[in-house]
């Protein structure tokens, strides 16, 4: 017979194993963005990027894979058009499950000619990018298997080379593009600021960020080992003051996180404990909206 204070301590241990892991999720949840023209830039999200339509009306579209909202866009005709040298998104990164899935991805931008403006082997990743009818930054891409990447003394390697893109083709087999595939989601997003070393405070210092990797001119952020969530560039925005809203472009980023991640948070900003979701503002106005989601009964 086995005893019972062994099978308790067992659960116990099962119990806290996986709220642990509940605690140190971190995810990406949805990006939302102002535009002017929500019909133009919807169908471009379905037609061109591939996301399904999960729900809309005249004020606003809810866009994803699998049932999860990834890109939620809002109607406002009155916002100005934000400038390409201010603040605020330089591109959304859509992470496809695999090759294969980037591999069908680039047939079907062949196919519908898509104005794909560039492309890069990141070691890490492999990407390609383009932009929607209002300028707003897309990135497609997959991640390369965690083992190949190259890590130093905390910062990973990430080049910006020459994207072999025969190879990924040849992965898509005769498999049609559908749309993105079931597991798709925001892999980071990459946001221009005024100044690298106030994103650094705010990022790594406020929110707890790790800082993954610095090219000049821009620092890199994850969680739990990724090679980024997040990344701050002032390639085309340096000395760029606080965003003027309304305009149209990058509204909010959600952040889906444990309380390892989020109670620093909220002990640095003197934010209610109880809260389970609150929003703050970079020091540019970019708005970071915080949701936490106990997992460790799932």
């Amino acid at each position: 017979m086995v005893d019972g204070s062994v099978i308790s301590s067992v659960r116990r241990h099962k119990a806290d194993t996986v709220k642990t892991v509940a605690d140190n999720s971190f995810a990406i949840g949805r990006v939302v963005l102002t535009v002017n023209d929500l019909d133009a830039v919807s169908s471009f999200y379905r037609q061109v990027v591939g996301l399904h339509l999960l729900r809309g009306d005249a004020a606003s579209v809810e866009l994803g894979a699998g049932g999860k909202t990834l890109l939620e866009l809002r109607r406002d005709i009155s916002a100005r058009r934000r400038s390409p040298r201010e603040a605020g998104l330089f591109h959304t990164a859509f992470l496809l499950p695999s090759r294969a899935d980037l591999g069908r991805w680039i047939r079907h931008a062949m196919e519908s000619r898509a104005r794909v403006a560039g492309a890069s082997d990141h070691a890490v990743s492999e990407a390609l990018y383009l932009s929607d009818p209002e300028g707003n930054g897309i990135e497609i891409y997959a991640d390369r298997p965690i083992l190949e990447w190259r890590w130093r003394d905390g910062q990973v390697y990430m080049p910006s080379d020459r994207l072999d893109i025969d190879s990924i083709l040849a992965t898509a087999g005769d498999d049609r593009w559908k749309g993105f595939p079931e597991g798709s989601c925001i892999g980071h997003v990459h946001l221009q600021v005024g100044a690298i070393d106030a994103a650094e405070a705010f990022y790594h210092g406020v929110l707890g960020l790790d800082i993954t990797s610095r090219y000049p001119g821009g620092t890199f952020y994850a969680v739990n080992g990724y090679h980024h969530h997040l990344a701050t560039n002032i390639w085309n925005s340096r000395g760029a003051g606080p965003r003027n809203y309304p305009s149209t472009g990058l509204e909010s980023v959600e952040f889906i996180a444990g309380s390892r991640f989020v109670d620093p948070v909220r002990h640095r900003l003197d934010t209610s404990a109880a809260a389970t979701a609150f929003t703050i503002a970079d020091p540019w106005g970019t708005k970071i909206a915080f949701e936490t989601r106990d997992t460790a009964a799932n």
